[in-house]
């Protein structure tokens, strides 16, 4: 029998690319249209990764895609990424004030076209000698990025009423207008007290809690001050809920002082206020959580009424994060 020429074989004639149809490829979304509650939004893509991990899993519990699914969904239309609406269930002013937010960090720390940012002014430090930052201040993110720390906390409040008979459920679980009453004004009494670490504070002193202490002190050196409030605090609609977000320039202990007289911009660095800084990296895209109950007897008489007393837990989850943008 004759030998088969590996150059006449059937099989190493098939070329071994096989050629790509682009056009069943997944084409990128450069800008994504999502709809909040109702509230319309239009941000790019890039925005869409700066923005913190927690936050993103509350716009996409169920994962974030910035491809198109199918052309099976596509008329071909020029416009036809503006109708692809994502709906979203979350606040959209909270969304307004982080977007807001990080928009003039970034504007901030990198320029615009009529003003510098304080990047320019401080890339010489990235040829401080090893023994400034370490092993490469070339390597250290705090010195090419603005740092932003981002505090969540949502809150899950719980009432018992007074024992007067007047609050109560029907046979189906459903609340009476009695009991609608004290869940809204024991929301509205939580909405009223906006001081991000009161409640902290107050189960560090119930029990003496010296890692919470910690982590308020180190949150107070980092950005913070202890009389802070939430930078946005809202209800929930139809639940017993409330979230709560702060936002915060991280303090890297890098100093930008007024221009000199030949219109230098000295700066200057704290390496004590850099180490704290550079603890807060932990957190860079590891989000940490705490949860913890708190209890408190209030009264939510109106004036000229007479006392309701109410006993009210709240159950606070804290997520800390730390974004570069």
């Amino acid at each position: 029998m004759a030998a088969v020429s590996i150059s006449s074989s059937p099989i190493t004639q098939v070329s071994q690319h096989a050629p790509v149809n682009t056009s069943l490829q997944p084409q990128l979304l450069t800008r994504l249209l999502l709809d909040l509650r109702g509230r319309r939004f239009s941000v790019d893509r890039e925005t869409i990764m700066n923005l913190p991990e927690s936050v993103l899993l509350c716009l996409f519990p169920n994962g974030l895609v910035l491809s198109r699914q199918s052309q099976a969904f596509s008329d071909g239309g020029e416009n036809e990424e503006d109708d692809e609406v994502y709906g979203v269930d979350f606040d959209p002013d909270c969304f307004a004030y982080v977007l807001e937010f990080f928009r003039n960090a970034s504007d901030t720390f990198y320029g615009t076209t009529t003003s510098p940012g304080l990047f320019a002014a401080q890339q010489h430090l990235l040829d401080s000698p090893p023994s400034d930052f370490g092993p490469s201040a070339s390597q250290n993110p705090l010195l090419t990025k603005q740092a932003i720390i981002v505090l969540r906390e949502e809150l899950e409040y719980f009432a018992i009423p007074p024992k007067d008979g007047k609050a109560l459920t029907d046979e189906h679980g459903a609340a009476n207008q009695a009991l609608l009453d004290i869940k809204h004004r024991c929301g509205q009494n939580v909405m009223e007290k906006r001081n991000i670490f009161t409640a902290l504070q107050r189960n560090v002193h119930k029990e003496n809690n010296i890692a919470e202490q910690h982590l308020i002190d180190m949150l107070c050196m980092s950005g913070f001050n202890r009389d802070d409030e939430w930078g946005f605090r809202a209800m929930e609609p139809s639940r017993c809920c409330i979230s709560s977000i702060a936002l915060v320039l991280l303090k890297t202990g890098i100093v930008h002082h007024p221009p000199g007289q030949n219109g230098e911009r000295p700066v200057t660095i704290d390496y004590n206020q850099m180490a704290t800084a550079q603890k807060l990296l932990l957190f860079w895209r590891k989000p940490a959580r705490k949860c913890w109950w708190d209890g408190l007897d209030i009264d939510l008489a109106r004036p000229g009424e007479l006392s309701v007393p109410v006993k009210l837990w709240a159950r606070r989850v804290w997520t800390l994060e730390l974004s570069l943008v």
